[in-house]
């Protein structure tokens, strides 16, 4: 009689089925004491099954299949079938973390031991940021972009770097040039907007002094009613002094700025000479301003022109031995300064030299001076 416990379709743990009745119980011999191996008498008047319970494969006490129900009462049955217990599933190869744990590349997201993968984005988008705000920030008219950039730059490079301390990232290299180059961006974008408010400041204070020039110039009293002074002439030349001298006169123009021409001397350039070919005559002068005036005076733009009588161009001449000295710098009220200076006529000049000078360009009229040259 097959039950639900051996039925293949039913599951181990299905409870048994109803017995069978037990047949005629086999008489069973009883085996002294003395003749197993390995056991104590017994006493007189005790049984071995008084002495000890019975031990079953399932443990003490516990009744296993047809023999169990004898002595107690209840019919045999068939032997009780348990189910096997689930071994562990078996680990994946080569796995170093346990088993039915897949390694690291199998799971996404999961490093080593479960620990995240680190992430390198901020300190990337710090250095990228970082170096195109700092572009920006050079140009003039977008420095405002750059400093913008800037902080964006900081900002992500301060944050990435307190990732890669507390090992959450990997660029921390990045993250700090990220850092430098965002305050570098500032610095430089505080700049611009610096100077540009300097320059705007400026204008306004031109444009206030032209508009004061025009009131005053269109008003002719002041308001007390006192009449307003008219402004000082530019200096010029008197109107007494001529325009043109002989070589080694001195003219004075109105402010007291002196210029003096000498009388012109030969002169030898020598074998490395600029500006002058065999067979011109070569003449050097010396020039001599003195700042007769109450302000300092730039003669840096006084430059002689000198030509022939006929109006062809005469050559500087340049060589080792400083045949030519040009003005520099700025002459100081009471001070006086002199320049050297050579040229070369060509061999077909009419035999005259003129030259024509200011001591300062723009600001005074240039006077010649003339004279033959042997």
């Amino acid at each position: 009689m097959t039950t639900p416990a051996d039925t293949p379709d039913s599951p181990p743990w299905a409870p048994p089925g109803p017995r069978p009745p037990a047949g005629p119980e086999a008489p069973r011999a009883e085996v002294p004491d003395s003749e197993v191996p390995g056991s104590e008498a017994t006493p007189a008047g005790e049984s071995r099954a008084e002495a000890a319970p019975a031990v079953t494969a399932h443990g003490a006490g516990v009744p296993q299949g047809p023999e169990a129900a004898v002595g107690s009462g209840m019919p045999p049955g068939p032997a009780m079938a348990y189910p096997a217990q689930a071994q562990a599933p078996a680990p994946f190869p080569g796995s170093p973390y346990g088993p039915g744990v897949p390694q690291g590349p199998g799971v996404p997201g999961v490093g080593p031991y479960g620990v995240p993968a680190a992430r390198t984005g901020l300190g990337v988008g710090a250095l990228v940021i970082g170096v195109v705000g700092l572009l920006f920030g050079i140009v003039p008219f977008l420095f405002w972009l750059g400093g913008f950039m800037g902080v964006l730059a900081l900002v992500l490079g301060i944050v990435g770097y307190g990732r890669a301390n507390r090992g959450e990232a990997t660029d921390r290299g990045q993250a700090v040039a990220g850092i430098v180059l965002g305050a570098v961006t500032i610095v430089v974008a505080a700049a611009w907007l610096v100077v540009l408010i300097v320059a705007a400041q400026a204008v306004e204070r031109i444009d206030e002094r032209v508009r004061e020039k025009e009131g005053a110039s269109a008003e002719p009293f002041a308001p007390d009613g006192t009449a307003r002074p008219e402004p000082s002439p530019e200096p010029t030349e008197t109107e007494t002094t001529p325009s043109t001298l002989a070589f080694g006169r001195t003219h004075t123009y109105e402010d007291g700025v002196k210029v003096t021409v000498s009388v012109p001397k030969p002169y030898r350039p020598d074998g490395f000479a600029a500006g002058y070919e065999k067979g011109d005559t070569a003449l050097r002068v010396t020039i001599t301003i003195v700042n007769g005036s109450d302000e300092a005076l730039d003669v840096t733009t006084a430059l002689p022109d000198a030509r022939d009588a006929e109006g062809a161009r005469a050559s500087t001449i340049f060589d080792g031995s400083r045949a030519t000295e040009m003005f520099r710098g700025t002459v100081l009220p009471g001070k006086q300064v002199k320049a050297g200076y050579a040229f070369a006529l060509p061999a077909d000049a009419d035999g005259e030299l003129q030259i024509e000078l200011a001591p300062k360009l723009l600001a005074y009229e240039p006077v010649i001076w003339t004279g033959p040259v042997k």
